[in-house]
Protein backbone atom coordinates (compact mmCIF):
# COMPACT_ATOMS: atom_id res chain seq x y z
CA UNK A 1 0.00 0.00 0.00
CA UNK A 2 1.30 3.62 -0.91
CA UNK A 3 1.34 6.42 1.36
CA UNK A 4 1.09 9.93 0.26
CA UNK A 5 2.67 12.34 2.48
CA UNK A 6 1.74 16.51 2.71
CA UNK A 7 3.93 18.71 3.04
CA UNK A 8 4.73 19.94 6.98
CA UNK A 9 3.40 23.16 6.21
CA UNK A 10 0.06 21.94 4.99
CA UNK A 11 0.29 19.03 7.45
CA UNK A 12 0.30 21.91 9.87
CA UNK A 13 -2.29 23.88 8.03
CA UNK A 14 -4.51 20.71 8.11
CA UNK A 15 -4.17 20.43 11.70
CA UNK A 16 -4.99 23.63 12.86
CA UNK A 17 -8.34 23.66 10.42
CA UNK A 18 -9.30 20.35 12.17
CA UNK A 19 -8.56 21.95 15.56
CA UNK A 20 -10.88 24.77 14.77
CA UNK A 21 -13.57 22.74 13.97
CA UNK A 22 -13.46 20.67 16.40
CA UNK A 23 -13.92 23.67 18.99
CA UNK A 24 -16.21 25.40 17.12
CA UNK A 25 -18.80 22.49 16.23
CA UNK A 26 -18.90 20.45 20.11
CA UNK A 27 -21.48 18.29 20.99
CA UNK A 28 -25.48 19.17 20.17
CA UNK A 29 -25.15 20.39 23.74
CA UNK A 30 -21.75 22.84 23.98
CA UNK A 31 -23.18 25.54 22.55
CA UNK A 32 -21.99 28.03 19.69
CA UNK A 33 -18.50 30.57 19.38
CA UNK A 34 -18.43 33.55 21.20
CA UNK A 35 -18.94 35.67 18.15
CA UNK A 36 -22.40 34.41 17.90
CA UNK A 37 -23.79 35.13 21.16
CA UNK A 38 -21.51 32.88 24.24
CA UNK A 39 -18.55 33.73 26.43
CA UNK A 40 -16.52 30.59 26.11
CA UNK A 41 -16.49 27.52 23.46
CA UNK A 42 -18.05 24.45 25.34
CA UNK A 43 -20.63 26.62 27.82
CA UNK A 44 -24.18 26.36 27.22
CA UNK A 45 -25.62 29.23 24.87
CA UNK A 46 -28.10 31.74 26.07
CA UNK A 47 -31.11 31.98 23.75
CA UNK A 48 -31.34 35.00 22.26
CA UNK A 49 -35.27 36.28 21.32
CA UNK A 50 -36.02 36.60 17.62
CA UNK A 51 -36.65 40.25 17.59
CA UNK A 52 -39.21 41.09 14.77
CA UNK A 53 -38.00 43.83 12.40
CA UNK A 54 -39.60 47.12 12.81
CA UNK A 55 -40.99 49.01 10.22
CA UNK A 56 -38.87 50.43 7.56
CA UNK A 57 -37.69 53.92 7.78
CA UNK A 58 -39.03 54.24 11.35
CA UNK A 59 -36.74 56.02 14.06
CA UNK A 60 -35.87 53.28 16.86
CA UNK A 61 -37.57 53.48 20.09
CA UNK A 62 -35.49 55.01 22.75
CA UNK A 63 -36.03 52.22 24.69
CA UNK A 64 -37.74 49.04 24.45
CA UNK A 65 -39.24 48.91 26.78
CA UNK A 66 -41.20 52.13 26.63
CA UNK A 67 -42.30 53.51 23.82
CA UNK A 68 -43.07 56.70 25.61
CA UNK A 69 -39.34 57.03 26.62
CA UNK A 70 -38.91 60.07 24.47
CA UNK A 71 -41.66 61.70 26.42
CA UNK A 72 -39.78 62.74 29.70
CA UNK A 73 -40.94 66.44 30.95
CA UNK A 74 -39.80 68.92 29.02
CA UNK A 75 -37.51 67.21 26.86
CA UNK A 76 -38.39 69.06 23.35
CA UNK A 77 -37.05 68.49 20.15
CA UNK A 78 -34.80 71.12 18.77
CA UNK A 79 -37.53 71.78 16.02
CA UNK A 80 -40.19 72.88 18.37
CA UNK A 81 -37.86 74.02 21.77
CA UNK A 82 -38.65 77.71 20.38
CA UNK A 83 -42.50 77.45 19.35
CA UNK A 84 -44.69 79.50 22.38
CA UNK A 85 -46.69 77.07 24.31
CA UNK A 86 -50.03 77.32 23.61
CA UNK A 87 -53.49 75.56 23.89
CA UNK A 88 -55.11 75.08 20.22
CA UNK A 89 -58.66 74.39 20.92
CA UNK A 90 -61.01 73.81 17.76
CA UNK A 91 -64.30 74.59 18.08
CA UNK A 92 -67.12 72.32 15.78
CA UNK A 93 -69.89 75.00 15.93
CA UNK A 94 -68.02 77.77 15.94
CA UNK A 95 -66.11 76.99 13.59
CA UNK A 96 -63.19 78.17 14.67
CA UNK A 97 -59.80 77.56 16.92
CA UNK A 98 -59.05 79.00 20.30
CA UNK A 99 -55.42 79.95 21.41
CA UNK A 100 -54.90 80.13 24.54
CA UNK A 101 -51.62 80.93 26.65
CA UNK A 102 -51.21 77.98 29.23
CA UNK A 103 -49.52 80.85 31.35
CA UNK A 104 -51.95 83.11 32.04
CA UNK A 105 -55.37 80.50 31.34
CA UNK A 106 -56.53 82.84 29.18
CA UNK A 107 -57.57 82.94 25.09
CA UNK A 108 -55.00 85.33 23.44
CA UNK A 109 -56.49 84.66 19.96
CA UNK A 110 -59.34 83.40 17.71
CA UNK A 111 -58.50 82.08 14.29
CA UNK A 112 -61.00 81.19 11.74
CA UNK A 113 -61.37 77.63 10.52
CA UNK A 114 -63.15 75.00 7.52
CA UNK A 115 -66.64 73.87 9.10
CA UNK A 116 -66.89 71.61 11.70
CA UNK A 117 -62.98 71.20 13.28
CA UNK A 118 -62.46 68.34 15.35
CA UNK A 119 -59.28 67.99 16.10
CA UNK A 120 -55.86 70.15 16.16
CA UNK A 121 -53.02 67.24 14.75
CA UNK A 122 -49.22 67.97 15.03
CA UNK A 123 -47.63 66.69 11.57
CA UNK A 124 -45.12 63.72 11.87
CA UNK A 125 -42.35 66.27 11.61
CA UNK A 126 -43.99 68.50 14.06
CA UNK A 127 -43.35 71.48 11.98
CA UNK A 128 -47.39 71.75 11.60
CA UNK A 129 -50.26 71.78 13.01
CA UNK A 130 -53.36 70.56 11.21
CA UNK A 131 -57.01 71.28 11.99
CA UNK A 132 -59.61 68.52 10.74
CA UNK A 133 -62.54 70.56 9.07
CA UNK A 134 -64.70 67.98 8.87
CA UNK A 135 -67.81 68.67 7.41
CA UNK A 136 -65.71 71.85 5.66
CA UNK A 137 -63.80 68.47 3.68
CA UNK A 138 -60.82 70.48 4.46
CA UNK A 139 -57.24 71.14 6.16
CA UNK A 140 -56.51 74.07 7.60
CA UNK A 141 -52.17 74.04 8.59
CA UNK A 142 -51.15 76.08 11.24
CA UNK A 143 -47.71 77.51 11.83
CA UNK A 144 -47.00 76.72 15.74
CA UNK A 145 -43.93 79.60 15.44
CA UNK A 146 -45.95 82.24 14.87
CA UNK A 147 -49.65 81.13 15.74
CA UNK A 148 -50.76 81.86 11.89
CA UNK A 149 -52.90 79.72 9.41
CA UNK A 150 -51.95 79.19 6.25
CA UNK A 151 -54.21 77.95 2.94
CA UNK A 152 -56.66 75.03 3.56
CA UNK A 153 -55.50 71.99 2.22
CA UNK A 154 -58.52 70.28 0.17
CA UNK A 155 -58.82 66.61 2.09
CA UNK A 156 -62.73 64.72 1.94
CA UNK A 157 -64.07 63.60 5.38
CA UNK A 158 -60.93 64.56 7.51
CA UNK A 159 -62.68 63.68 10.99
CA UNK A 160 -58.91 62.77 12.31
CA UNK A 161 -55.38 62.26 11.33
CA UNK A 162 -52.62 60.35 11.96
CA UNK A 163 -48.99 59.43 10.76
CA UNK A 164 -47.17 56.48 9.46
CA UNK A 165 -44.42 55.93 12.46
CA UNK A 166 -41.53 56.28 9.38
CA UNK A 167 -43.08 59.58 8.52
CA UNK A 168 -44.04 58.01 4.66
CA UNK A 169 -47.65 58.82 4.76
CA UNK A 170 -50.52 60.39 6.49
CA UNK A 171 -53.85 58.63 7.57
CA UNK A 172 -57.06 59.98 7.31
CA UNK A 173 -60.11 58.68 8.77
CA UNK A 174 -62.66 59.27 6.68
CA UNK A 175 -65.51 58.71 9.06
CA UNK A 176 -68.44 59.43 6.84
CA UNK A 177 -66.80 57.83 3.94
CA UNK A 178 -66.10 54.60 5.46
CA UNK A 179 -62.86 54.58 4.71
CA UNK A 180 -59.04 55.12 5.39
CA UNK A 181 -57.01 57.42 3.00
CA UNK A 182 -53.39 57.31 3.08
CA UNK A 183 -51.89 60.42 1.45
CA UNK A 184 -48.19 62.37 0.96
CA UNK A 185 -47.36 63.95 4.75
CA UNK A 186 -46.79 66.74 3.38
CA UNK A 187 -49.32 67.71 0.30
CA UNK A 188 -51.73 65.83 1.30
CA UNK A 189 -52.19 64.25 -2.33
CA UNK A 190 -54.05 60.75 -2.18
CA UNK A 191 -51.72 57.50 -2.01
CA UNK A 192 -54.25 54.63 -1.35
CA UNK A 193 -57.81 54.69 -0.54
CA UNK A 194 -58.57 51.49 1.55
CA UNK A 195 -62.66 51.36 2.19
CA UNK A 196 -63.88 49.68 4.61
CA UNK A 197 -66.93 47.55 6.38
CA UNK A 198 -67.38 49.21 10.12
CA UNK A 199 -69.13 53.17 10.50
CA UNK A 200 -67.15 55.62 11.94
CA UNK A 201 -63.56 55.14 11.18
CA UNK A 202 -62.07 57.42 14.08
CA UNK A 203 -59.41 56.88 16.29
CA UNK A 204 -56.30 55.16 16.08
CA UNK A 205 -52.65 54.17 17.37
CA UNK A 206 -49.40 51.77 16.17
CA UNK A 207 -47.81 48.74 17.54
CA UNK A 208 -44.32 49.00 19.17
CA UNK A 209 -42.93 47.79 15.70
CA UNK A 210 -44.88 50.56 14.01
CA UNK A 211 -46.14 47.26 11.66
CA UNK A 212 -49.73 47.68 12.48
CA UNK A 213 -52.39 50.03 13.99
CA UNK A 214 -55.71 49.75 15.54
CA UNK A 215 -58.21 51.51 14.58
CA UNK A 216 -61.86 52.07 16.61
CA UNK A 217 -65.22 52.06 14.95
CA UNK A 218 -67.70 54.01 16.66
CA UNK A 219 -70.90 53.72 15.08
CA UNK A 220 -70.77 49.67 14.65
CA UNK A 221 -69.12 49.11 17.60
CA UNK A 222 -65.90 47.58 15.75
CA UNK A 223 -61.82 47.36 15.80
CA UNK A 224 -59.32 47.12 12.81
CA UNK A 225 -56.16 45.98 12.64
CA UNK A 226 -54.45 47.66 10.04
CA UNK A 227 -51.10 46.07 7.94
CA UNK A 228 -48.63 49.77 8.18
CA UNK A 229 -46.65 49.00 5.18
CA UNK A 230 -49.49 47.44 2.86
CA UNK A 231 -52.11 49.19 3.73
CA UNK A 232 -54.54 46.67 4.58
CA UNK A 233 -56.80 45.82 7.14
CA UNK A 234 -55.93 42.43 7.87
CA UNK A 235 -57.69 41.83 10.92
CA UNK A 236 -61.55 42.64 11.96
CA UNK A 237 -64.08 42.16 14.94
CA UNK A 238 -66.96 43.17 16.30
CA UNK A 239 -66.52 44.19 20.44
CA UNK A 240 -68.52 42.00 22.78
CA UNK A 241 -71.17 44.75 24.18
CA UNK A 242 -74.08 45.45 22.61
CA UNK A 243 -74.36 49.21 21.58
CA UNK A 244 -70.61 49.62 22.03
CA UNK A 245 -69.06 53.12 20.93
CA UNK A 246 -65.66 52.85 21.21
CA UNK A 247 -63.49 55.91 20.82
CA UNK A 248 -59.68 56.62 21.71
CA UNK A 249 -57.10 54.19 21.56
CA UNK A 250 -53.81 53.73 23.64
CA UNK A 251 -50.97 51.66 23.64
CA UNK A 252 -49.27 50.53 26.55
CA UNK A 253 -46.07 51.83 27.65
CA UNK A 254 -44.28 47.90 27.32
CA UNK A 255 -46.60 47.63 23.30
CA UNK A 256 -48.49 44.83 24.99
CA UNK A 257 -51.56 46.15 25.20
CA UNK A 258 -54.12 48.25 23.87
CA UNK A 259 -56.35 50.04 25.40
CA UNK A 260 -59.97 51.32 23.75
CA UNK A 261 -62.16 53.99 25.28
CA UNK A 262 -66.18 52.95 25.11
CA UNK A 263 -68.34 55.97 25.91
CA UNK A 264 -71.08 53.88 25.67
CA UNK A 265 -69.65 50.66 27.59
CA UNK A 266 -68.47 52.75 30.24
CA UNK A 267 -65.22 51.75 30.45
CA UNK A 268 -61.54 50.75 28.13
CA UNK A 269 -61.52 47.85 26.16
CA UNK A 270 -58.21 46.06 26.79
CA UNK A 271 -56.48 44.61 23.60
CA UNK A 272 -53.59 41.71 22.99
CA UNK A 273 -52.62 43.21 19.76
CA UNK A 274 -50.99 40.75 18.31
CA UNK A 275 -53.54 37.98 19.27
CA UNK A 276 -56.69 40.50 18.40
CA UNK A 277 -58.17 38.42 20.62
CA UNK A 278 -61.69 39.46 21.82
CA UNK A 279 -60.96 41.96 24.29
CA UNK A 280 -61.67 42.38 28.09
CA UNK A 281 -63.76 45.55 29.38
CA UNK A 282 -62.33 47.61 32.72
CA UNK A 283 -65.13 50.06 34.33
CA UNK A 284 -63.77 53.53 34.17
CA UNK A 285 -67.32 55.36 34.28
CA UNK A 286 -69.77 56.93 32.11
CA UNK A 287 -68.78 57.98 28.94
CA UNK A 288 -65.12 57.31 28.80
CA UNK A 289 -63.57 59.02 25.59
CA UNK A 290 -60.10 59.88 25.69
CA UNK A 291 -56.58 58.47 27.18
CA UNK A 292 -53.19 59.88 27.80
CA UNK A 293 -50.28 58.83 29.26
CA UNK A 294 -48.23 60.57 31.95
CA UNK A 295 -44.38 62.05 31.18
CA UNK A 296 -43.65 59.29 33.17
CA UNK A 297 -45.05 56.72 31.64
CA UNK A 298 -46.51 55.04 34.76
CA UNK A 299 -50.27 56.46 34.61
CA UNK A 300 -52.97 57.16 32.29
CA UNK A 301 -55.56 59.56 32.23
CA UNK A 302 -59.28 58.66 31.61
CA UNK A 303 -61.94 61.17 30.56
CA UNK A 304 -65.59 60.07 31.67
CA UNK A 305 -67.06 62.69 29.24
CA UNK A 306 -70.98 61.46 30.48
CA UNK A 307 -69.69 62.38 34.87
CA UNK A 308 -67.29 65.37 34.40
CA UNK A 309 -64.66 62.92 35.88
CA UNK A 310 -61.00 61.80 34.70
CA UNK A 311 -60.41 58.14 36.07
CA UNK A 312 -55.99 57.47 36.75
CA UNK A 313 -54.75 53.92 35.42
CA UNK A 314 -51.67 52.52 36.93
CA UNK A 315 -49.96 50.66 34.34
CA UNK A 316 -48.05 48.79 36.82
CA UNK A 317 -50.62 47.64 38.92
CA UNK A 318 -52.66 47.44 36.33
CA UNK A 319 -55.63 48.79 38.01
CA UNK A 320 -57.80 52.53 38.50
CA UNK A 321 -55.73 54.07 41.28
CA UNK A 322 -57.81 56.84 41.09
CA UNK A 323 -60.93 59.16 40.15
CA UNK A 324 -60.80 63.17 40.36
CA UNK A 325 -64.08 65.11 40.06
CA UNK A 326 -64.17 68.33 38.30
CA UNK A 327 -66.41 70.83 40.58
CA UNK A 328 -69.53 72.22 39.23
CA UNK A 329 -69.60 69.11 36.43
CA UNK A 330 -68.42 69.33 32.83
CA UNK A 331 -67.98 66.96 30.04
CA UNK A 332 -64.08 66.59 29.40
CA UNK A 333 -63.32 65.07 26.56
CA UNK A 334 -60.52 65.14 24.21
CA UNK A 335 -57.01 67.26 25.21
CA UNK A 336 -53.24 66.16 26.42
CA UNK A 337 -50.62 66.97 28.85
CA UNK A 338 -48.45 69.45 29.00
CA UNK A 339 -44.78 69.13 28.42
CA UNK A 340 -43.31 69.25 31.75
CA UNK A 341 -46.13 66.59 32.42
CA UNK A 342 -48.01 68.95 35.46
CA UNK A 343 -51.70 69.90 33.59
CA UNK A 344 -53.74 67.64 32.13
CA UNK A 345 -55.58 69.57 29.43
CA UNK A 346 -59.43 68.87 28.11
CA UNK A 347 -62.26 69.67 26.39
CA UNK A 348 -65.48 70.74 27.78
CA UNK A 349 -67.35 68.74 24.31
CA UNK A 350 -70.64 70.51 25.96
CA UNK A 351 -69.87 72.98 28.04
CA UNK A 352 -68.11 75.30 25.65
CA UNK A 353 -65.29 75.33 27.98
CA UNK A 354 -61.48 73.72 28.59
CA UNK A 355 -60.36 72.65 31.61
CA UNK A 356 -56.90 72.89 33.26
CA UNK A 357 -55.94 69.94 35.63
CA UNK A 358 -52.97 69.57 38.48
CA UNK A 359 -51.67 66.02 37.13
CA UNK A 360 -50.42 65.60 41.48
CA UNK A 361 -53.64 66.56 42.65
CA UNK A 362 -57.00 66.23 40.39
CA UNK A 363 -57.46 69.62 41.28
CA UNK A 364 -58.74 71.84 38.55
CA UNK A 365 -56.56 74.84 37.76
CA UNK A 366 -58.71 76.97 35.64
CA UNK A 367 -61.82 76.26 33.40
CA UNK A 368 -61.46 78.27 30.34
CA UNK A 369 -64.93 79.84 28.31
CA UNK A 370 -63.52 78.87 24.63
CA UNK A 371 -66.09 78.60 21.43
CA UNK A 372 -69.15 76.17 20.67
CA UNK A 373 -68.39 72.60 21.30
CA UNK A 374 -64.36 72.43 21.83
CA UNK A 375 -63.36 69.07 20.73
CA UNK A 376 -59.60 67.49 19.92
CA UNK A 377 -57.12 70.43 21.83
CA UNK A 378 -53.50 69.75 21.21
CA UNK A 379 -51.37 70.92 23.82
CA UNK A 380 -48.02 72.10 21.79
CA UNK A 381 -45.18 71.74 21.57
CA UNK A 382 -44.55 68.72 23.72
CA UNK A 383 -41.47 66.50 23.74
CA UNK A 384 -40.73 63.31 21.52
CA UNK A 385 -39.09 63.29 18.39
CA UNK A 386 -41.84 63.16 15.83
CA UNK A 387 -45.60 62.69 15.99
CA UNK A 388 -47.92 59.92 15.07
CA UNK A 389 -51.05 62.34 14.71
CA UNK A 390 -54.13 62.57 16.85
CA UNK A 391 -54.00 65.79 19.37
CA UNK A 392 -50.28 64.20 20.24
CA UNK A 393 -49.35 60.99 19.93
CA UNK A 394 -45.37 61.04 20.42
CA UNK A 395 -42.42 58.41 20.12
Amino acid sequence: MTTTRLPRKATVLFAGLLLAALAGCGSADEGVPEALGTKGVGKPAKAVPAVPPGLPGMPPLLDPNDVYAADRPNRLSPVVKDFPSRVYVPNTASNTVSVIDPATYKVIDTIPVGVQPQHVVPSWDMKTLWVNNNRGHTLTPIDPATGEAGKPVEVHDPYNLYFTPNGKYAVVMASMDRELVFRHPHTMDRVKTVPVTCYGVNHADFSADGRYFIVSCEFSGELLKVDTEKMEVIAQQKIPFEGAMPQDVKISPDGKTFYIADMMAHGMWVLDGEKFSVPKLLPTGKGCHGLYVSRDSKEMYVSNRGEGTISVFDFAQDRLTKKWTLPDGGSPDMGGVSADGRVLWLSGRYDGEVYAIDTTTGKQLARIPVGGGPHGLAVYPQPGRYSLGHTGIFR
